[in-house]
C-alpha cells in the first residue's frame, strides 16, 4: 500500500495488500475480491480519450459492475442516502448498538424468540428510561437485529462455545 501516492487506501489497496491468495477462495469470493482489484484498471479493458487541442491522452478503465465494488456501488449508495434523507424528520438521529455478550451466545441459540424479545425489551426499556430521567422524554425508536458478527458470519454454537 505504499504506491497510493498520497490518496487514501481503496477496499482494493487492502485486497491486494491482505487477501489471502486468489486460489484459496471459493468461486463466489474469487470473483468478489478479482473484480474489485481490477475495477477501472487496464486489467478490465477500457478506451482512450484525446484532447482535441492538445493531443493530450487521458485512460478511462472499465468498470466491474459488481455489487460488492465500492467503486462501482458509489452512485447508487449516494442516491439511496438521498432517497432515505428525503423522508426523516428535521430531528437529531442516534445510532446506538447493544451486543450481546458471548456468555450468553448459548441461550440466544437456544431459546432464540425468547431471548430476541427480552434483549429488545431492555434495550428499549433501558434507552426510554434514560431519556425519561435525564431529558424527560421518551425518544422515537426504531429497533433493528442483526444476527451477523463483526467478521459477518452467523454466530453459531461452535463459535459460542470457543
Amino acid at each position: 500500500m505504499a504506491a497510493l501516492q498520497g490518496r487514501p487506501p481503496e477496499l482494493a489497496d487492502i485486497f491486494r495488500a491482505h487477501a489471502p491468495p486468489i486460489e484459496q477462495l471459493g468461486r463466489d469470493r474469487r470473483r468478489v475480491v478479482q473484480d474489485v482489484m481490477w475495477c477501472r484498471t487496464p486489467l478490465l479493458g477500457g478506451h482512450l480519450q484525446v484532447c482535441d487541442h492538445c493531443g493530450r491522452e487521458k485512460p478511462f478503465y472499465n468498470s466491474c459492475r459488481n455489487r460488492h465494488c465500492p467503486k462501482c456501488q458509489s452512485l447508487d449508495q449516494a442516491r439511496w442516502v438521498e432517497a432515505q434523507a428525503s423522508n426523516l424528520l428535521p430531528v437529531p438521529y442516534f445510532h446506538l448498538v447493544f451486543t450481546v455478550p458471548p456468555a450468553l451466545h448459548p441461550f440466544f441459540l437456544a431459546e432464540r424468540r425468547a431471548s430476541y424479545k427480552l434483549l429488545f425489551e431492555a434495550a428499549l426499556g433501558a434507552l426510554h428510561d434514560v431519556c425519561q430521567r435525564r431529558l424527560g422524554t421518551i425518544p422515537g425508536s426504531i429497533a433493528v437485529l442483526h444476527t451477523w458478527s463483526q467478521t459477518l458470519s452467523l454466530d453459531d454454537r461452535a463459535q459460542c462455545q470457543a
